[in-house]
């Protein structure tokens, strides 16, 4: 076989040897031609800035932008509607479909007519040659120019189908005005589709590109109705249409002066240029600059309505911006997207900001994840007390919302309420480091600080996060608990994700667009979840006074909100198994406002949205990996022996780590059951043994303002031995607490008021500051106080020798 290749290239090199000179030069001449030929035309042949542009998951217009250089012109479209196939082909070229490129019949009659007028009549060109003509950019009519775009529009056909070179003069043809192509014709002159349009719109249209600069809707309208209304007649000759569909055409009126386009959805178009961009970059370009999205155009157009009624209600409080979002749990595709109250021609309102992009102060909102990750580590259970009472901690001093305390409260009260107090204790507990590293893995990428940062303010919206990614971390913990069947109460890391805009092609497209930063590791188990969202369930809901919950139509929704620090930022986010919402208001330029809370502003219109939304069931119980626990039903601890009444409930399987109830004990009484006893002063055969809830000192203090069922401890009857114990606390000051004394309105210095409290309501306290005796008070355990500026040590005694004490600061000026 290599002998046969290699005297075939011999006898090729003798034959040409001896070609003579002339007959060389022909054929390299010939070769060099049909090289040019084959590489006449560019691998692109359009590269001319295009829209940008997002359409709804049925294909609908949400928002466009004109293009870079000043053109409505859209991106490529390979798909051209069948009626202006037929009126184009009919009025520009009606043997398209059968010439290779040039039409020697038109050529021919175009000649004979220019030689009759003596002047251009007619140019004979095809289809494809006017795609050469847009390719090369060339206005100028001459025997040369039409010669190369012959050549040109050959070897066009050698290359592409028919159907998409007329798919290329469809997106690149000139319509008048600023607009190209025939998707920027359609919505700027109908407002619609173009494969909505009619027969009269489709003709009026096509007869547009034989004369752009002189035919366009505004000018000329008797020429553009007689071109358009002949192209009609010529469609009904062919038969294309009947003689009724021809007569109804011309009555149609002519498009006017060209619409505005649709402005659904701006900030999501914003949204969709950035991420080009970075796509372009990673992808070396070739990106098309329109997207079909998975947006529901009506409930996209129903979020904006709602939004600006909403808006109306609260700038009066000069509260300018409003963001809002729906995405569905399952797939995280979102479903409408509203990054701000949109008001381009106000520039104070700043609505060209795209809110549900921008990192907030989320105030509360990020309290439930804490939650979960305690239950889940299992050392603490969903109705566990904790402690509500004055906090300082390593001079962050926490307060609730009210100024209030309860004293202790349970964990899921605490959640539901929104408490700040028991909110930084569990923080303290589960330490903010390590909450710090849940949060990044959930996918918060705005905390670029190091943990110690941000600190213990950090459940309390010490920190910024993106609304966007605020609803994709809980859509994320929905789908995964929604997942726990398919996935053997596994952990499944492809289950969390962050929400996409982009319409899903296949089932499997999710997969491929998953967030990078998704956990490898389980945050969350079941259980905690399941705790967690019924936590969430029991918030009382605005304007309704807690009764919702006695209709049984009321929807069950996990919902939390969130107000940050100086009343700047209102949020909510709620979830259901179908649906996720998140809601922000407040002012892109960071200012407070009185009233501006998360329940007030943001709460109301989360559930006009959830109400616009079919309703979803609620989340089944966990398949697997719980335990029914028994529990102190006035602590919530894991019942012990001395626990008199208990309550189980479902708890992780990790919960077994739970410490004991340390607030019931068994205590003795007396004969009557009125005096506490001991052996010291009663025969135990005469002693009543009963279980008792006991909370330590400061704790009882504020938790029996709260709980008027709560039952003091007795008091020792005569002669019986006290037994040791924290008897009595200081509750202010805190220890190492600074302390600042302002000077009174009348001008004179304040004084500090300091508290105590003892279980024996009965007994006296004896106060020393820095050892030295000062005074002595008898139930009510208050004393007014001016010390000095500068560090001191205050100091509390019972006539038992029972005592506390405090180091505190005094701050001068």
């Amino acid at each position: 076989m290599a002998q046969a290749k290699q005297h075939f290239v011999k006898r090729v090199r003798e034959g040409f040897k001896r070609w003579s000179l002339k007959k060389k030069a022909i054929v390299s001449i010939l070769c060099g031609l049909l090289i040019l030929f084959c590489f006449a035309l560019p691998a692109k042949l359009f590269d001319a800035p295009t829209s940008f542009y997002i359409t709804d998951s049925e294909g609908h217009l949400l928002n466009a932008s004109i293009a870079a250089d000043g053109q409505w012109r859209f991106p490529f479209n390979a798909q051209v509607p069948e009626k202006f196939a037929k009126c184009i082909v009919a009025f520009e070229d009606k043997r398209f479909w059968i010439h290779p490129g040039i039409d020697p019949v038109a050529m021919t009659r175009s000649v004979k007519q220019n030689l009759q007028g003596g002047k251009v009549v007619s140019g004979g060109s095809t289809l494809t040659m006017q795609v050469i003509r847009l390719y090369k950019q060339n206005s100028r009519r001459s025997v040369w120019n039409k010669f190369i775009e012959c050549i040109l529009a050959v070897r066009m056909e050698c290359s592409y189908r028919k159907k998409t070179i007329l798919a290329l003069y469809a997106s690149n043809a000139p319509f008048g005005s600023n607009v190209v192509g025939l998707d920027a014709a359609a919505w700027r002159y109908f407002g619609r589709a173009p494969d909505q349009l009619s027969w009269g719109e489709m003709a009026a249209l096509a007869v547009l590109p034989n004369a752009p600069s002189l035919v366009h809707p505004g000018k000329n309208r008797n020429f553009l109705l007689q071109k358009r209304n002949g192209l009609i007649d010529k469609l009904a000759a062919l038969h294309e249409i009947d003689a009724t569909t021809a007569a109804l055409a011309k009555l149609e009126p002519l498009p006017g002066e060209p619409k505005a386009l649709p402005q659904l959805a701006p900030h999501l178009l914003g949204r969709f240029k950035k991420d080009h961009a970075k796509m372009q970059q990673e992808a070396a370009g070739g990106l098309s600059t329109g997207i079909q999205t998975s947006i529901d155009g009506a409930l996209q157009q129903q979020l904006n309505r709602m939004v600006a009624q909403h808006h109306e209600q609260l700038k009066g409080n000069q509260v300018n911006n409003t963001a809002a979002m729906v995405m569905r749990v399952e797939t995280g595709e979102i479903l409408a997207y509203v990054g701000n109250v949109f008001e381009p021609g106000n520039a104070a309102m700043e609505s060209h900001v795209d809110v549900l992009a921008s990192p907030r102060s989320p105030g509360s909102t990020l309290k439930p994840l804490l939650y979960a990750s305690l239950l889940t580590e299992g050392t603490m259970l969903p109705t566990q007390l904790i402690p509500d009472i004055p906090t300082q901690i390593g001079g962050y001093a926490p307060k609730n919302f009210d100024l209030g305390y309860d004293g202790a409260v349970p964990a899921s009260k605490a959640l539901s309420r929104s408490l700040n107090v028991p909110a930084v204790k569990m923080l303290q507990q589960y330490k903010y480091q390590r909450f710090y590293d849940v949060l990044k893995q959930t996918g918060f990428s705005t905390l670029t600080q190091p943990a110690d940062f941000y600190g213990m303010s950090l459940i309390l919206g010490g920190c910024e996060i993106q609304p966007f990614e605020l609803a994709g971390v809980y859509a994320s913990i929905a789908r995964m608990y929604l997942h726990q069947g398919k996935n053997k109460n596994e952990w499944n890391s492809n289950d969390w994700f962050m929400p996409s805009y982009q319409k899903q092609k296949t089932k499997g497209a999710r997969e491929a667009k998953q967030s990078s930063r998704q956990p490898e590791s389980k945050l969350f188990d079941y259980p905690s979840i399941w705790n967690m969202l019924n936590a969430m369930n029991e918030v009382m809901r605005p304007g309704e006074e807690g009764l919702w919950n006695q209709f049984s139509s009321s929807q069950k929704i996990a919902w939390k909100t969130g107000t940050s620090f100086g009343f700047r930022d209102g949020w909510a986010i709620g979830l259901t198994a179908k649906y996720c919402v998140v809601v922000w208001m407040g002012n892109t330029n960071g200012e407070g406002r009185p009233g501006l809370t998360g329940i007030n502003t943001a709460a109301p219109l989360l559930f006009d949205i959830f109400r616009a939304l079919p309703t979803a069931a609620w989340f089944e119980t966990p398949a697997d990996h719980f335990t029914m626990m028994p529990v102190c039903s006035a602590s919530g601890f894991r019942a012990g022996m001395d626990c008199a009444k208990t309550d189980t409930i479902l708890v992780s399987e990790s919960a077994s780590n739970a410490s004991t109830c340390p607030y019931c004990r068994s205590i003795h009484l007396d004969r009557s059951g009125v005096y506490r006893v001991n052996e010291s002063c009663e025969s135990p055969a005469a002693m009543q043994h009963r279980s008792w809830f006991v909370l330590p000192p400061v704790i009882e203090y504020y938790y029996r303002a709260q709980h008027p069922d709560y039952y003091l401890l007795p008091s020792y009857k005569a002669g019986c031995s006290i037994e040791s114990g924290k008897v009595l606390d200081l509750i202010y000051p805190e220890e190492n607490a600074k302390i600042y004394v302002p000077l009174e309105i009348s001008g004179e210095k304040g004084r500090t008021v300091f508290k105590a409290t003892h279980r024996n309501n009965a007994e006296k306290i004896f106060w020393h500051l820095d050892d030295v005796f000062i005074a002595t008070t008898d139930q009510f355990h208050q004393l007014s106080l001016d010390p000095t500026p500068g560090k001191h040590r205050i100091t509390i005694i019972d006539k038992e020798g029972n005592s506390a004490s405090r180091e505190f600061e005094v701050i001068g000026k």
